[in-house]
């Protein structure tokens, strides 16, 4: 029991709460920092509009943002050209934490649930050729058809879908020097539908869309069927974020924020004309 005046026992009080109004701030302060200084590392490539570009414009930079938001972590980019060695280089050397926009199925690294859904396209000319859709659609033979091929042994699933049904005498495709300009050549091909040079673009829906959108006529930007193609081969991909091999933690927390943003994502993608499919899309 403390002893003495009341003007001691006063002094006592104050005093306490000053050290309790101390520890209180200090930890408060404490906190603030340790939530401002996790670091979410990101390896992206720094030229890839509508995706990622070092200016952080494109759809992936402001989802990353958003999940970086929700963890309460500053985001640290690392730029990369994307290309046959981007992941063994990037998330797998450890040199990052996460990459966004993969394939759901790759089995290369750990990924997340999908954040959203998407497909090769058609595009061309609004009204031009009416309810193409099919890549099985007797029209497709009388078409100059674009495609963004990269190299001269592309593994692209547009090209094997031509091939395997014997459309490749009609493909028209736009070279552009270096193995990783895949974006480049996709911006080329929906020009030439603009143009004439080909009657309709077979390409990535993402980087289509965002195009499409910004040409000076208007096109029709239409997920392609099958949604898998006979041979096997996926046409429609489920989009996942790669998480650096050994951080499931880290796995948890990010399936965590796609699920609680879920809306706001999709908002970004909308905003940026991602064509977006359901699951239970029509396959045939």
């Amino acid at each position: 029991m403390i002893q003495g005046t009341g003007k001691a026992r006063s002094r006592f009080m104050c005093s306490m709460l000053a050290l309790a109004l101390w520890i209180v701030a200090h930890a408060g302060s404490t906190l603030a920092h340790a939530d401002t200084t996790r670091t979410l590392r990101v390896c992206a490539d720094s030229d890839n509009l509508p995706f990622s570009n070092r200016n952080e414009e494109g759809f992936e930079n402001r989802i990353v943002a958003l999940i970086a938001q929700d963890l309460n972590a500053t985001v640290s980019y690392t730029w990369w050209v994307e290309g046959s060695g981007f992941l063994p280089s990037s998330l797998k050397a450890g040199a990052c934490d996460i990459v966004m926009g993969l394939p759901r199925g790759m089995g290369v690294v750990p990924l997340t649930r999908p954040y959203y859904r998407s497909s090769y396209v058609l595009v061309y000319l609004n009204g031009k050729f009416p309810g193409l859709r099919s890549l099985d659609d007797p029209r497709l033979r009388q078409l100059k058809i674009g495609v963004a091929s990269v190299g001269e042994d592309s593994n692209a699933p547009a090209l094997h879908a031509l091939a395997r049904r014997q459309l490749t005498q009609n493909v028209v495709t736009s070279p552009v020097p270096g193995a990783d300009a895949g974006h480049s050549q996709t911006a080329s091909i929906v020009e030439a539908v603009v143009s004439g040079r080909a009657d309709v673009a077979l390409v990535w829906g993402p980087a289509a869309g965002h195009l499409a959108a910004r040409q000076r006529v208007p096109l029709s930007v239409v997920p392609v069927s099958p949604t898998v193609d006979p041979s096997g081969l996926p046409l429609h991909f489920d989009i996942a974020v790669g998480v650096k091999p050994g951080d499931s933690a880290l796995r948890q927390e990010i399936d965590a924020v796609l699920e609680r943003r879920r809306d706001e994502i999709h908002n970004i993608l909308r905003s940026y004309s991602v064509p977006l499919v359901s699951a239970t899309a029509l396959s045939v």
